[in-house]
């Protein structure tokens, strides 16, 4: 069951009878007509498929809450199609009253598990993959349960592929009823990939534009996936091989991913892999420098925002910390701002005693709130190909990044190009002693010691990052539309349904 969700102005026109070709004829002469530089766009209709879209709350539901807020104003007219019910961190209705009232949103049942629920499971099918002496108390054989395996093979790639039915028939309605000319589908959960061969088959000349904000072969399967067996990765490699192989474009949010992304697919041509970068919001933000003068009470105050879970697990970072001198652990207080996955992460943070403060969820302009309020933010984060999109708020509000990092990561490389911190391995132990060391010796000069690169941050702003998209968008549709390119014939899903 679909609906569109209408929030006045333009979609209040369809609540009377009006089809959109009439509304947006009507508009134009209203002066709602496109124009940038005086010019008339060309406007093409584009639906953006996305399972998280706000109200919900959490760091996944960003990008697309920032195409849905900037591409109307780039010629496209946007439809989203997102789940009515989707499992998520929290809520946060500042996201939605931004998008404008001309998206159309269409919101879709699923059947997905409660969040703590679907924690639970991972919980569950995932307890024997950390050592071999987990796995062998799992069951007196050493194997997984009957449940283990059943819930293993019945949520392939990712819990969130029950949406997939329902996915399938609203897109090729919306397809159909609103003329769309490209479809941006972006992931995760990853098994929304599996809508791409779906739509190429029954419409073969369609642009269909598969957003990576992660990569997943290389990394994502075996750090935060739902399930890693040798059965999961195969059935990820084959849907994501039968996306890229029916997709249009594929666009990833790092060079690295794109690279990676690019090298399992050397039969396709490289214009189809393309890299269009998250960002941060710079209406959302209050940029602040370092200051010059201490805190009252001498605390320096080190904030974390976002999920902790096995990207980004803390236990050598707590264990650096707690090898620090009496008198230098005493001044530092570390805020952790968001959902903790694992009780053992929680456990692990909690040690630093009075060091530490776990604040939970908090909504996105809380969050940015108290980053503004320390003296450093904190990242973590062992993998080397993506960076999360708290890395971009970080240098969005101009905060100095105390960050542990895989050495040879897009992180590291990202932070020294944009001088937007410091960092150790996050492996380094005693790396990361010293970064906070050094962290504490620089004291009253932060403020003269941090010079970031303030012309190649503007880059990354989001409304900047969407009219490069839009772009995109633009072009390939028009090549599709003139007949330039021609869409892949359809491949095999290799998943089956």
């Amino acid at each position: 069951m679909t609906g569109v969700v209408r929030f006045g102005g333009k979609r209040e026109l369809l609540a009377q009878g009006l089809h959109w070709s009439g509304a947006s004829y009507l508009l134009s002469q209203l002066g709602g007509g496109l124009c940038r530089e005086g010019q008339p766009m060309n406007v093409i209709n584009v639906l953006l498929v996305t399972y998280s879209f706000p109200p919900a709350g959490g760091v996944g539901v960003l990008r697309a809450a920032s195409l849905a807020r900037y591409l109307p104003a780039e010629g496209i007219r946007l439809d989203v199609l997102t789940t009515r019910n989707a499992s998520a961190v929290g809520t946060d209705f500042t996201l939605l009253n931004e998008v404008p009232t001309e998206v159309n949103v269409h919101r879709t049942v699923t059947l997905d598990l409660p969040f703590g629920i679907k924690k639970w499971i991972k919980k569950l099918i995932t307890r024997g993959e950390r050592s071999a002496a987990t796995a062998a108390a799992a069951t007196p054989s050493g194997k997984p349960s009957f449940l283990e395996r059943v819930l293993q093979d019945a949520l392939l790639p990712d819990p969130q592929v029950t949406w997939l039915p329902v996915l399938t028939r609203a897109a090729r309605r919306i397809v159909r009823k609103r003329s769309i000319d490209l479809v941006l589908i972006t992931v995760p959960p990853f098994s929304s990939v599996l809508l791409v061969a779906k739509l190429r088959k029954e419409f073969p000349q369609l642009p269909i534009v598969v957003d990576f904000r992660d990569e997943w072969l290389s990394t994502t399967i075996g750090l935060v996936s739902f399930g890693r067996s040798e059965r999961a990765r195969s059935v990820a490699s084959n849907a994501e091989a039968s996306a890229v192989t029916n997709a249009t474009a594929v666009v990833a949010v790092t060079e690295a991913a794109r690279r990676q992304i690019r090298a399992r697919y050397p039969r396709e041509p490289d214009s189809k892999f393309h890299l269009v970068p998250n960002g941060f919001d710079a209406t959302r933000l209050r940029r602040s420098a370092p200051s010059a003068n201490p805190r009252p009470d001498g605390k320096i105050v080190v904030t974390y925002v976002g999920t902790v879970y096995a990207s980004t697990e803390p236990t050598l970072l707590v264990q650096a910390l707690q090898s620090l001198p009496p008198e230098l652990k005493s001044r530092f207080r570390l805020r952790f701002i968001g959902h903790i996955e694992e009780p053992r992460f929680r456990d692990a943070l909690l040690q630093l005693g009075d060091m530490v403060e776990l604040k939970g969820y908090l909504p996105q302009h809380e969050a940015l709130a108290a980053i503004n309020e320390a003296d450093y933010a904190l990242l973590i984060t062992h993998d080397p190909l993506n960076v999360s999109a708290k890395f971009y708020d970080y240098i969005g509000v101009g905060k100095p990044i105390l960050a542990t990092v895989h050495p040879g990561g897009e992180v590291r490389r990202s932070l020294e190009k944009l001088r937007a911190g410091w960092w150790a391995g996050s492996r380094d132990v005693e790396g990361i002693r010293r970064l906070f060391v050094d962290a504490a010796a620089r004291g009253n000069s932060l403020h003269t010691a941090f010079q970031p690169d303030l012309g190649k941050i503007a880059q990354y702003e989001r409304k900047v990052l969407a009219q490069r998209y839009a772009a995109l968008l633009h072009s390939i549709a028009g090549r599709q539309h003139e007949g330039g390119s021609q869409a892949p014939a359809a491949q095999p899903a290799g998943t089956g349904e």
